[in-house]
């Protein structure tokens, strides 16, 4: 972004939405103002505004929530990348065949996005809920995302030549994960199938046994 053409105002506002998460869906005026650094009465100024188009909730006890307009352009950018039909089977192949957390992830700015899981049925598993937002510089869904977008990632030893890559440690230093890309039809990336498991499971044998499948169903989606 060219420093310019930077609003003041719609960053305020949007670190005031970026303040929420799975483990954080309700926030007092206190929070927000922790969270995002913000003066309170600059934050309730900002709320009100975003209130009035629906991205901003406050309920009788003071607590801030999103609000159904964040709910309706969630839908409008899974659908933008592929629907959650299209790639629930594959999550849930992968899921049965390695017993391990199988995701789909796509790149959000400087982040990466699962935008779809289906986790390990085991008690001891890598959890992760759709929509959270994580790092892009760790992990294998995220090495798989800045390096088909463009993005120098250094050693590509760590990619095989269809383009998995593998991290053990990188995100979680007891989780290992396998990911690999997924083409649209115009061979343009549209994300990341994945597949993370603990360490001492979810070992080397494992996930060399488990790369023909990430990738063979991985080619049907973007089919």
């Amino acid at each position: 972004m060219i420093s310019g053409q930077r609003t003041e105002a719609v960053e305020r506002a949007m670190s005031i939405l970026n303040a929420f998460s799975t483990k954080t869906p309700s926030l007092s005026l206190a929070d927000l103002a922790e969270e995002t650094g913000l003066h309170k009465t600059t934050i309730l100024r900002l709320t009100n505004s975003m209130a009035i188009y629906g991205f901003i909730q406050r309920d009788d006890a003071g607590k801030f929530t999103v609000g159904p307009s964040v709910w309706r352009l969630g839908l409008v950018f899974r659908q933008d990348f592929t629907k959650r039909e299209h790639v629930a089977p594959s999550l849930r192949i992968l899921a049965d065949a390695t017993g391990e957390t199988a995701s789909f992830y796509v790149k959000v700015g400087n982040e990466r996005v699962c935008l779809y899981r289906e986790n390990s049925p085991n008690l001891l598993r890598f959890h992760v809920e759709e929509g959270m937002r994580l790092k892009l510089s760790t992990g294998a869904s995220g090495l798989v995302l800045r390096h088909f977008s463009g993005e120098d990632v250094g050693n590509l030893d760590r990619f095989n030549a269809n383009g998995t890559a593998v991290s053990v440690g990188q995100t979680n230093p007891n989780i290992s994960s396998i990911a690999t890309p997924v083409f649209d039809a115009q061979k343009q990336l549209i994300g990341a199938l994945t597949v993370s498991g603990l360490v001492n499971r979810f070992d080397e044998e494992a996930r060399m046994r488990t790369i023909p499948l990430l990738e063979s169903l991985a080619r049907g989606l973007g089919a």
